[in-house]
């Protein structure tokens, strides 16, 4: 039995050498190459497929970024060739206008001052002064022709006048008469004088900002009352007033004047304002509006108050009126640089001189004759 054992064992440990090769082939047969490399094969060909299609979509997108890019970029240089183009032709076409309104401005200094200094100027000019001065003779002549008539002359012959040749009083003597020329600072004049005083205390003590039309509607002060008051009692009705500095103050003294005129004269007395412009005619119509309560119908040479920009027009609708019987008062704006003389023959005239100039030496604005 012991003889046996060792060689009992003997084939064991074969057998066991034998098995362990039989597992080894086993898990060889698990992992044969040509199953592992099948397999990878496949996946990597369609990774290959997928990548070359993302590769060729992304060479695709940017070749179109890139066009687009490219055409944003034309678009914005013709878009900046245009606007620089626009804005060099109209840059040219502002100096070309700037040029021409030069050329313009330089030709009307230059036949301005041609026309002062030309013989067809200085003619006109001349003109004008001797029609008025012509004009202003024709009305003082008509004047003392008509004083003539009115003086009673004395017969030569000494004999009486009988009763029966002594002329009889007409009624028209014994009414007191009024005058064309009113003199407000004189003796016959005295009525006049006090209900001109009465009204201007008046319209300084108690103004009547809701009054008839005609009336005076806005506060006046000392300093209106006391230009008032020279126009009337110092320089008759006919005379030049210092400008306020401000045309609605004139337009306040004007207004004034114009209400005790009206008072004094009721529907005879026509207002004739001359300015330079219609703007500043615009602001006198305004202004005589809001200081008398006037409507736009009232603005005519017919109703009450007209405006005028040239002063010959002025003397030809004055003379009218004195033709008519009625009583023009005509007011010069302060921007009128010269008066006409034909205008210094009315009764009632009133200019605003404007202020004195320090560096220029003027002539004198306004003359009387």
């Amino acid at each position: 039995m012991n003889l046996d054992e060792p060689q009992n064992q003997e084939p064991r440990e074969r057998s066991q050498d034998v098995s362990e090769p039989d597992e080894n082939s086993a898990s060889d047969e698990l992992f044969t190459p040509t199953q592992v490399t099948t397999d990878d094969l496949q996946t990597a060909t369609n990774l290959k497929d997928q990548i070359q299609q993302l590769r060729q979509e992304i060479a695709g997108l940017q070749a179109e970024s890139a066009k687009m890019k490219q055409q944003q970029m034309a678009l914005t240089e013709t878009m900046q060739n245009v606007v620089s183009e626009t804005l060099s032709q109209l840059e040219q076409r502002r100096q070309a206008l700037q040029i021409e309104v030069e050329k313009l401005e330089r030709r009307r200094e230059r036949i301005r001052q041609e026309m002062r200094t030309s013989f067809a100027g200085v003619s006109q000019d001349l003109a004008i002064r001797v029609q008025g001065f012509k004009d202003y003779l024709v009305g003082s002549l008509q004047d003392l022709v008509s004083t003539a008539e009115q003086l009673e002359l004395i017969p030569e012959s000494p004999e009486p006048l009988i009763e029966s040749d002594r002329p009889f009083p007409s009624q028209r003597d014994n009414e007191p008469e009024v005058s064309s020329t009113p003199q407000f600072g004189q003796q016959g004049f005295q009525e006049e004088s006090q209900q001109i005083r009465r009204l201007l205390d008046q319209y300084r003590t108690l103004p009547d900002y809701y009054g008839p039309p005609w009336q005076l509607r806005r506060t006046f002060e000392p300093i209106h009352a006391k230009r008032v008051s020279t126009w009337f009692f110092n320089q008759g009705g006919r005379g030049a007033l210092r400008t306020m500095g401000s045309r609605l103050q004139n337009i306040l003294i004007a207004s004034a004047i114009t209400s005790v005129l009206r008072t004094l004269y009721d529907r005879r007395l026509r207002t004739l304002i001359l300015a330079n412009s219609p703007e500043r005619l615009g602001e006198w119509r305004r202004g005589f509006q809001d200081c008398l309560g006037l409507e736009r119908r009232d603005f005519s040479p017919e109703r009450g108050v007209a405006l005028f920009e040239d002063a010959n027009i002025v003397a030809i609708k004055a003379d009218r009126l004195v033709q008519d019987g009625k009583l023009p008062f005509i007011v010069v704006d302060d921007s009128e640089e010269k008066i006409s003389l034909s205008l210094l023959q009315y009764p009632l005239w009133l200019a605003f001189a404007p202020e004195p100039q320090s560096q220029q030496q003027q002539q004198p604005l306004y003359r009387e004759f």
